[in-house]
């Protein structure tokens, strides 16, 4: 089911977390923007979808919390951020990465307004199931 956050903050509006299943049955969330784009994947992935849907709601309530930042991609000559809760573990991680620094730490920033934006709402805006 699709969805459009209500109220919130700025640039939560038709941002909304869609559900993933992985070829192993494991299920992992992805934040996406209102233009398609992907803002942010889970850290971790779940057996099974509640637990999935479950970890992102607490991820928006508990977000004030986390540690972050921007730091450089082992995997290419990039930038990526990740988000990491009190015992280090990610929580959420870009989407790709950037090459500037300052693009990557821009979009990182903006990430964590969408998570204020849903913290408090009465739903989550879910999409479909792919």
């Amino acid at each position: 089911m699709a969805g459009v956050a209500s109220g919130g903050g700025g640039g939560t509006v038709g941002s909304r977390c869609q559900i993933d299943i992985s070829e192993n049955g494991w299920f992992s969330w992805r934040l996406t923007a209102n233009n398609g784009r992907v803002i942010a994947l889970g850290g971790k992935a779940y057996p099974d979808d509640k637990a999935c849907r479950a970890a992102f709601e607490a991820l928006c309530e508990g977000q004030e919390g986390l540690a972050g930042g921007v730091q450089h991609a082992a995997e290419s000559n990039g930038w990526i951020w990740r988000l990491r809760d009190a015992e280090g573990r990610v929580q959420a991680v870009s989407a790709r990465a950037y090459e500037r620094h300052s693009t990557c730490q821009a979009a990182y920033e903006r990430f964590r307004v969408v998570l204020s934006g849903l913290r408090g709402t009465q739903a989550v805006p879910w999409g479909d199931v792919s």
